[in-house]
Protein backbone atom coordinates (compact mmCIF):
# COMPACT_ATOMS: atom_id res chain seq x y z
CA UNK A 1 0.00 0.00 0.00
CA UNK A 2 1.25 3.43 -0.88
CA UNK A 3 2.42 5.77 1.85
CA UNK A 4 0.24 8.43 0.18
CA UNK A 5 -2.95 6.98 1.72
CA UNK A 6 -3.97 8.79 4.88
CA UNK A 7 -5.81 5.98 6.62
CA UNK A 8 -4.97 3.33 9.18
CA UNK A 9 -3.71 0.24 7.33
CA UNK A 10 -4.61 -1.87 10.38
CA UNK A 11 -8.29 -1.34 9.48
CA UNK A 12 -7.96 -2.58 5.87
CA UNK A 13 -10.05 -5.69 5.18
CA UNK A 14 -9.38 -6.12 1.44
CA UNK A 15 -9.28 -4.27 -1.85
CA UNK A 16 -12.71 -3.56 -3.31
CA UNK A 17 -11.53 -5.32 -6.48
CA UNK A 18 -11.00 -8.51 -4.41
CA UNK A 19 -14.80 -8.87 -4.26
CA UNK A 20 -16.46 -9.75 -7.53
CA UNK A 21 -20.05 -8.60 -8.15
CA UNK A 22 -21.59 -11.21 -5.85
CA UNK A 23 -18.56 -12.42 -3.97
CA UNK A 24 -17.54 -12.81 -0.37
CA UNK A 25 -14.25 -13.25 1.46
CA UNK A 26 -13.03 -13.87 4.97
CA UNK A 27 -10.81 -11.55 6.98
CA UNK A 28 -9.02 -11.58 10.32
CA UNK A 29 -8.04 -8.36 12.08
CA UNK A 30 -6.36 -8.06 15.44
CA UNK A 31 -4.16 -10.44 17.34
CA UNK A 32 -3.94 -12.54 20.43
CA UNK A 33 -6.39 -15.28 21.31
CA UNK A 34 -9.45 -13.36 20.09
CA UNK A 35 -8.86 -11.61 16.76
CA UNK A 36 -11.91 -10.40 14.86
CA UNK A 37 -12.82 -13.09 12.34
CA UNK A 38 -15.32 -11.81 9.83
CA UNK A 39 -16.29 -11.75 6.21
CA UNK A 40 -17.29 -9.18 3.64
CA UNK A 41 -19.91 -9.67 0.96
CA UNK A 42 -21.08 -7.68 -2.04
CA UNK A 43 -24.78 -6.83 -1.77
CA UNK A 44 -25.59 -5.06 -5.01
CA UNK A 45 -23.47 -1.91 -5.08
CA UNK A 46 -22.88 -2.12 -1.32
CA UNK A 47 -20.31 -4.02 0.71
CA UNK A 48 -21.46 -5.52 4.01
CA UNK A 49 -19.36 -7.01 6.81
CA UNK A 50 -20.34 -9.57 9.43
CA UNK A 51 -18.68 -11.48 12.25
CA UNK A 52 -18.02 -15.01 10.98
CA UNK A 53 -20.09 -16.69 13.69
CA UNK A 54 -23.46 -18.39 13.23
CA UNK A 55 -26.06 -17.23 15.77
CA UNK A 56 -27.28 -20.84 16.03
CA UNK A 57 -24.20 -22.70 17.22
CA UNK A 58 -21.46 -20.07 17.40
CA UNK A 59 -19.08 -21.57 14.88
CA UNK A 60 -17.83 -20.12 11.55
CA UNK A 61 -20.32 -20.09 8.68
CA UNK A 62 -17.88 -21.39 6.09
CA UNK A 63 -16.30 -24.84 6.02
CA UNK A 64 -14.15 -24.03 2.99
CA UNK A 65 -12.15 -20.80 2.52
CA UNK A 66 -14.31 -17.87 1.37
CA UNK A 67 -17.39 -20.10 0.81
CA UNK A 68 -20.10 -17.99 2.42
CA UNK A 69 -22.82 -17.95 -0.24
CA UNK A 70 -25.46 -20.18 -1.76
CA UNK A 71 -24.56 -21.49 -5.24
CA UNK A 72 -26.60 -18.70 -6.89
CA UNK A 73 -24.85 -16.14 -4.60
CA UNK A 74 -28.24 -14.77 -3.51
CA UNK A 75 -27.91 -15.56 0.22
CA UNK A 76 -25.29 -16.13 2.90
CA UNK A 77 -25.17 -19.81 3.90
CA UNK A 78 -24.06 -21.46 7.14
CA UNK A 79 -22.36 -24.57 5.81
CA UNK A 80 -22.87 -26.55 9.03
CA UNK A 81 -26.64 -26.46 9.50
CA UNK A 82 -27.97 -24.75 6.38
CA UNK A 83 -29.14 -21.45 7.85
CA UNK A 84 -29.73 -18.77 5.20
CA UNK A 85 -29.12 -15.04 5.74
CA UNK A 86 -29.88 -11.94 3.68
CA UNK A 87 -26.71 -10.36 2.30
CA UNK A 88 -27.92 -6.79 2.82
CA UNK A 89 -29.02 -7.19 6.47
CA UNK A 90 -27.60 -10.46 7.86
CA UNK A 91 -31.13 -11.48 8.89
CA UNK A 92 -31.72 -15.26 9.01
CA UNK A 93 -34.62 -16.16 6.72
CA UNK A 94 -34.42 -19.97 7.08
CA UNK A 95 -32.78 -22.63 9.22
CA UNK A 96 -32.21 -23.24 12.93
CA UNK A 97 -31.64 -19.56 13.77
CA UNK A 98 -34.56 -18.11 11.74
CA UNK A 99 -35.42 -14.64 12.97
CA UNK A 100 -31.96 -13.93 14.38
CA UNK A 101 -29.20 -11.97 12.64
CA UNK A 102 -25.49 -12.07 12.01
CA UNK A 103 -23.47 -9.49 13.95
CA UNK A 104 -22.72 -6.56 11.64
CA UNK A 105 -19.19 -5.21 11.22
CA UNK A 106 -19.32 -1.51 10.23
CA UNK A 107 -17.32 -0.88 7.06
CA UNK A 108 -16.37 1.97 4.80
CA UNK A 109 -14.72 2.11 1.39
CA UNK A 110 -11.80 4.50 0.91
CA UNK A 111 -9.46 4.80 -2.07
CA UNK A 112 -10.54 1.39 -3.38
CA UNK A 113 -10.06 -0.39 -0.03
CA UNK A 114 -12.75 -1.98 2.15
CA UNK A 115 -11.96 -1.00 5.74
CA UNK A 116 -13.40 -1.24 9.20
CA UNK A 117 -15.26 1.97 9.91
CA UNK A 118 -13.43 4.48 12.08
CA UNK A 119 -13.99 3.78 15.77
CA UNK A 120 -14.96 0.10 15.46
CA UNK A 121 -14.14 -1.75 18.68
CA UNK A 122 -12.41 -4.85 17.29
CA UNK A 123 -12.09 -6.55 20.67
CA UNK A 124 -15.79 -6.10 21.48
CA UNK A 125 -16.86 -7.63 18.15
CA UNK A 126 -14.36 -10.48 18.46
CA UNK A 127 -15.45 -11.47 21.97
CA UNK A 128 -19.20 -11.16 21.51
CA UNK A 129 -20.84 -14.53 22.01
CA UNK A 130 -23.96 -15.77 20.28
Amino acid sequence: MSAGHDFDVERVVCRLTDLDAGGARAFTIGGGDWPLRGFVVRAGADVRGYVNRCPHAGHPLNLLPNRFLTPDQALILCSSHGALFEKQTGYCVAGPCAGRSLRRVPLEVQAGFVMLADGVDIAALAETGV
